[in-house]
Formats: structure tokens, sequence, C-alpha cells
């Protein structure tokens, strides 16, 4: 049964470590066919532009990328119908995004960037001004590789790893449901049941 909520990256701060990895991968898993990009920095003809770029603070690292939210404010105020969703995921379809940035605006993760689009290993220009296309660009977890996510396969820390809210909620509300058996086997005057 499909999940009742959209799957997202999450991130366990305490094992990031900025490494950046998990951008590289990602940049690699969306231009291996659109631009042909191999796995060495000599096939590499085009920007690294991925769809996931890891935040350093003081104090912290993490990489920032879509959580596929439900009401999906991006997609609500796209104009031109270039985010949709495919399953649970959001994706841009960036033949259509005319660079409007009201997705950017929308979005309360900030997880979305303006990025020059290249396909064939060049910059497609608009039609009407013959400019550099820029679209918007953000995390799809990879939902055309049946592998899934690129960014959670090579993360050499394990910081990276799928979340399913529906799963997630499922095994708090038997760890719960366990916790109040154990009170209520121990102490017959505390039952709450």
């Amino acid at each position: 049964m499909p999940s009742e909520f959209g799957l997202f990256v999450s991130t366990d701060v305490s094992k990031c470590s900025g490494c950046k990895a998990c951008e590289m991968a990602c940049f690699q898993s969306h231009n291996v066919k659109r631009n042909n990009v191999g796995k060495t920095v000599g096939t590499i003809s085009v920007p690294v532009t991925p769809k996931l770029y890891v935040t350093v603070i003081e104090t912290a690292s993490m990489p920032v990328q879509c959580k596929h939210c439900e009401n999906s404010p991006c997609k609500a105020v796209c104009k031109q119908n270039a985010i949709r969703k495919v399953g649970a995921q959001v994706v841009v379809d960036e033949n259509k995004c005319i660079g409007c940035k009201d997705c950017l605006v929308a979005c309360p993760f900030g997880a979305i960037t303006l990025l020059p689009f290249y396909a064939c290993g060049k910059q497609v220009t608009q039609a009407d001004s013959g400019d550099g296309k820029v679209a918007a660009s953000k995390c799809d977890l990879c939902f055309e590789d049946p592998a899934g996510p690129a960014c959670i396969r090579v993360c050499p820390n394990e910081a990276l790893h799928l979340t399913d809210v529906n799963e997630e909620r499922k095994q708090k509300n038997i760890a719960a449901a366990e916790a109040l058996a154990v009170i209520n086997a121990g102490s017959p005057e505390r039952r709450l049941l």
C-alpha cells in the first residue's frame, strides 16, 4: 500500500561532515543521459548543478533538499504547470519552466533554486530572446532511477536516509503501545486501559 505521506531524504546532522559527496552524486545521476556526464572529471562539460546543496554553518552541515510536501506550495503557485506530482514525488519539468521564481518564494525550506538549463552539453536558449534558459531545480528523489536517491547511496557517513513518514508514525504507535503494555502489566493499580 502506498504511503499516505510523501517520502523525503532526512539528514542525521551529527553524522554529516559536509563532504559534498551527495552533491556530486546528485549532479552525476541527473546528467548521465541529458549531458553524457560520466564518472570522471574529464567527462564534465557543463556546470556542476546538483538538485541539493550542502549548507555548512558553524555548528552543523547538511544538504538542504525538497521535502516533497503533501500540499506542495511550489506546485500550487506554478502557473506553467512545470511542477507536478509523480507518485508521491514533486518534480520539475525544466522544459516547461520559464524561470519566474514563484516556486522559489513559495518553498518553505529554500530547497528550490534557479539554474542554467543544459541539454546535450549546451545551454538551452530562450526561443524569444536567444538568452540562456534558466529553470527551477530541486530534489526529485532520483524518481527515474530504480535504485533510488543517489545521495543516500554515496554518503560515506550514512547520514542520509529515505524517510517514510507513515512508516515512522506506525513504528512510534507500536512503541507507545508496547510501553503502555509494560506499564499496565507491572502495576495493577495503574491500569490505564
